[in-house]
């Protein structure tokens, strides 16, 4: 850091009283030249309260003064950073300290996995203050354009010998580039992580600004899954009772009550009452970052109880025999969770291999294959169909008002698909 000289400046005069040749007042800093160029400084306020000096250089004294200026309105703003870190070690300290925290689990994994994979690689060394609009935006074209397989040395990081072709090397790392560019939707999400970590970066006073807020960034298009017909989720939940798949009760429930996945998998007896035909969604289980999380959900769906008609009574009571018939089968090896949906040990059940069942079940039952989540859609057609009463699908749906659970019902279904779902329900207790 240079110390202060006596050098007089252009605009000052080099002799005369002290008084007149004093342009500026007391604390508002100096500009002198020094080595190559010009220096100059302002008294400013950091964010933890202490009174420094913060500078300026330049090739020229009117650049200097230009800066020294800028210098000026940020300490009058409020305080300033005089220390910037790199854009990869506030990453760190920002993944550590604001998202993990204070984020749901796989939200942090997510936003801990786009900065590793793609913005550190790129933008880490960068200076935090000195990171620029250009620099961002150049960064989200070239991701578009990467082959991630490259960047990201995947194909690299494969056995060169396997039994298994397609896990051994066989694009990138052998000369074959397979051009595996990241989907728009992967762009997005990249960016939108670099965003947050700037934002807080401004609201920690660390920064004046958020560059990232100004690059052109447009948001991808949802692809639209086409849901199932309610005939096609009857032919699939008729084919999984008629096989006595163990997974029936937990496609009952997510086609019949719209419930995700991992609330499916997380919820517990102690919420399920088969009496009053209701039950709390308030747990969820996820496997996230190599752990399986059995955590509270922020859903809605929590803060109030949710009805479910005769069809979800009766499989859940099959899902309860089949539980004790486990139980005492596996005696002492049986590990007790609460939970509904369990292995033969009565551990939870890995989500992946839930998908994995309900793929194998779609193809069973010759139906169209669709994620898991997209049945969700499904739900308000089926309620249609077994006949559920508009008010108790209203609290089902999570509808706000009457009037959009009637719009649902204004869909007019066969009265044959309506007796064959209302007769899943009766078939399982016979």
């Amino acid at each position: 850091m240079p110390t202060k000289t006596t050098l007089a400046t252009p605009d000052e005069p080099e002799r005369g009283p002290r008084k007149s040749r004093r342009t500026r007042a007391n604390n508002e800093g100096s500009i002198f030249p020094y080595k190559n160029g010009w220096a100059g400084y302002v008294w400013v306020t950091t964010p933890e309260g202490k009174k420094t000096r913060k500078w300026a250089y330049g090739k020229t004294r009117e650049e200097t003064h230009e800066k020294w200026l800028k210098l000026h309105e940020l300490a009058r703003r409020g305080p300033v950073v005089t220390k910037s870190p790199k854009l990869s070690d506030y990453l760190t300290y920002w993944l550590a300290n604001v998202v993990e925290p204070n984020l749901a689990p796989k939200t942090a994994a997510n936003y801990e996995m786009f900065a590793r994979l793609y913005i550190t690689p790129a933008l880490g060394s960068k200076r935090l203050d000195k990171l620029t609009v250009r620099d961002v935006q150049t960064w989200v074209n070239k991701i578009r354009r990467s082959c991630q397989c490259c960047d990201q040395r995947k194909d690299a990081a494969r056995p060169e010998i396997h039994s298994n072709p397609k896990r051994r090397q066989h694009c990138c790392a052998v000369g074959k580039c397979c051009k595996s560019e990241p989907s728009e939707w992967t762009v997005h999400d990249a960016y939108m992580t670099l965003r947050a970590a700037l934002s807080n970066a401004v609201r920690e006073e660390a920064l004046t600004r958020n560059v990232a807020a100004n690059v052109k960034m447009s948001v991808p298009r949802k692809r639209k899954v086409k849901p199932w017909s309610v005939d096609e989720a009857r032919t699939f939940l008729e084919s999984a009772r008629t096989r006595e798949d163990p997974m029936y009760p937990a496609y009952v429930l997510v086609l019949v009550l719209g419930l995700r996945l991992g609330e499916v998998l997380g919820l517990r007896w102690e919420d399920v009452d088969l009496d009053q035909a209701e039950m709390t969604i308030g747990w969820q289980l996820q496997r996230v970052a190599g752990k399986l999380l059995h955590r509270q959900t922020k859903t809605d769906a929590s803060d109030a109880t949710l009805p479910f008609p005769e069809i979800v009574t009766t499989a859940l009571r099959t899902r309860q025999r089949v539980r004790d018939a486990a139980r005492d089968a596996a005696g002492d090896d049986w590990q007790e969770t609460g939970l509904v949906f369990t292995t033969a040990s009565g551990r939870p059940i890995e989500p992946s291999n839930f998908r994995r069942s309900f793929a194998n079940a779609c193809a069973k039952a010759n139906v169209r294959r669709v994620h898991v989540h997209a049945t969700r859609k499904t739900c308000a057609s089926l309620l249609v169909a077994l006949d559920v009463h508009p008010r108790v699908a209203m609290q089902i749906l999570r509808h706000s008002q009457i009037s959009v659970t009637m719009n649902v019902y204004s869909e007019v279904s066969s009265a044959e698909t309506r007796r064959a779902l209302k007769k899943l329900g009766d078939h399982l207790d016979s």
